[in-house]
């Protein structure tokens, strides 16, 4: 089968990546596989990339996924980056194409659900009333508040020593403007970032954080973004309370709302734990594959 190879560019850019496209057509121009080809730009990620491959299954087996692949793995390799990343089911028709391609698996994520409908009232309220002496929580909507803004800031380098894996993700660096960023960037999609945070009250300083996006209407499911509690205010149960009052506000605020979902690397052991007491169901799992792209 020929396939014509064509180049694209996405001209919308994060404040994070830029992001590159590739598309396979047949001889009569239809389109039959693509490729997308993530560049991240903060200092501390230039070293490697994310790819998205997909080839419609009548059409595998013919040479359209290594087309891609080595499209996009060259542009990779010009600009720098000394890993390729991509993602696949275990046991998937992906997760063969790039072993038999030289990725190694880098981390495998569990992801989950939590029933909204189905929830053990008892249970979550029993966990957001307890006490945790020296802590309160605090709660807002979409941007985060002026006078939180910069503990909230520090408060990010809780997600630095998350366990990755063979992953090379770099450490990645907050400040008020990029908090203000995302959370400005999933107001323009329409939808609601919700923070739940645990402060210090001994000098006011946030101890960690979860966050939660719900669509704008209220309905479907909601989706967990980071959690994380700095190290010198682990072992206080912090993570568990945060998101549980979470899920709670959830409940209260969007009765329509079906359900959460939330994913995790296996080797977080704490936070999974943490998911399985307050009732998420895993549904799948995804594993992270990494190609070297360093020079031979």
């Amino acid at each position: 089968m020929s396939v014509h190879i064509t180049s694209l560019i996405d001209p919308e850019h994060s404040s994070s990546s830029r992001r590159l496209a590739w598309l396979a057509s047949d001889a009569g121009g239809i389109p039959v596989g693509s490729v997308f080809l993530r560049l991240f730009t903060m200092p501390a990620q230039k070293h490697y990339a994310e790819m998205d491959l997909h080839v419609h299954p009548s059409e595998r087996r013919h040479g359209t996924g290594t087309l891609l692949l080595n499209a996009a793995a060259h542009v990779a390799r010009e600009d720098g980056r000394r890993s390729l990343v991509g993602q696949a089911e275990p046991g998937s028709p992906g997760a063969r194409f790039l072993s038999a391609r030289g990725f190694n698996e880098a981390v495998t994520f569990t992801f989950a659900r939590l029933n909204l409908a189905d929830t053990n009232l008892p249970a979550l309220t029993a966990i957001v009333e307890r006490s945790h002496p020296g802590y309160r929580l605090s709660s807002w909507d979409g941007i985060v508040p002026d006078d939180l803004a910069d503990t909230f800031a520090l408060s990010r380098r809780a997600m630095d020593d998350m366990p990755m894996g063979a992953t090379d993700y770099g450490t990645v660096h907050w400040d008020v403007d990029r908090v203000r960023a995302v959370a400005a960037t999933v107001a323009r999609r329409g939808d609601v970032l919700h923070t739940v945070v645990a402060i210090d009250e001994a000098d006011g300083s946030i101890a960690g954080f979860t966050e939660l996006v719900v669509p704008g209407d209220g309905t479907g499911d909601g989706q967990h973004y980071g959690t994380g509690v700095l190290p010198e205010h682990r072992g206080h149960g912090l993570g568990r309370w945060m998101k549980a009052a979470a899920i709670m506000q959830a409940r209260d605020r969007h009765p329509n709302l079906d359900g959460l979902r939330t994913d995790t690397a296996d080797g977080n052991l704490p936070m999974r734990a943490i998911n399985d007491e307050l009732g998420y169901t895993p549904t799948h799992r995804s594993i992270h594959y990494r190609l070297d792209l360093s020079p031979s």
